[in-house]
């Protein structure tokens, strides 16, 4: 997860809910090629989930944040604030 996009992916995700691939390839700015292998690595360890439907002529795939995932997110932002302020009282002393 310590990826940028894998971490963009869940963060996007767990703040806004479901959203279409489009949708997260421009925010994350990467290519269909790119965000296509995180998703699927993602969806392959339980942490994001997709549907697909038809809209109009179009395919439409659609990603959601797991429990698992919301919560292995938690840990992760929770571990990466613990280096943050470890570094903070580092640097003070």
């Amino acid at each position: 997860m310590h990826g940028p996009a894998r971490l963009g992916v869940l963060t996007a995700l767990q703040a806004d809910g479901a959203l279409a691939f489009t949708t997260l390839k421009k925010r994350l700015g990467v290519v269909d090629g790119a965000i296509g292998t995180h998703l699927q690595k993602l969806e392959k360890i339980g942490y994001i989930t997709y549907s697909k439907e038809f809209v109009g002529n179009w395919l439409r795939s659609t990603y959601k944040i797991t429990k698992q995932g919301a919560k292995a997110l938690l840990e992760y932002l929770e571990m990466m604030q613990d280096v943050i302020d470890s570094m903070k009282s580092d640097a003070k002393n």
